[in-house]
């Protein structure tokens, strides 16, 4: 077990070391859509690339994640086979997101012979994400609904 320090100390290593192994600048929270996001996570068990959709107004997360949900089919079978999508999903403050994600589990954070194949998951899985976003941003980001 680490101090509070130590932890800090290892997380900060692991994201310098993840930004050398791949230095680029990546989409993250760029996506041109307000309270939309790309996150890299990592804990203890498992490392994951989040798509976070969270405005505010209920009615602008539900049409946001309605699009990528007509998109699913396209998502799975062209770019991200693994991906998770859950319309309400229930951070750990209460509060309620939708979110679309991968997940690489059996990695630890804190173990650095797991560094190189999360970095490789993160790199690869972020990559297909940014690909499949920037392929259908237009569609994403238009709230009109389709009818």
């Amino acid at each position: 077990m680490y101090s509070k320090e130590e932890a800090l100390r290892v997380k900060k290593e692991f994201w310098v070391e993840f930004a050398k192994a791949y230095p680029r600048k990546w989409l993250l929270y760029d996506t041109k859509i307000k309270d939309v996001t790309f996150k890299f996570y990592i804990d203890n068990k498992k490392a994951q690339v989040l798509l976070d959709i969270e405005p505010k107004e209920e009615e602008k997360r539900k049409i946001y994640f309605e699009k990528v949900q007509s998109l699913q089919t396209i998502l799975l079978e062209e770019y991200l086979p693994e991906a998770i999508l859950e319309r309400d999903f229930y951070l750990d403050s209460g509060k309620v997101i939708s979110r679309i994600w991968v997940e690489k589990t059996g990695v630890s954070l804190n173990n650095k012979a797991h560094w190189e194949s999360i970095f490789d998951f993160f790199n690869e899985t972020m990559t297909s994400f940014e690909y499949f976003f920037y392929e259908y941003q237009d569609y994403i980001k238009d709230l009109k609904i389709n009818t």
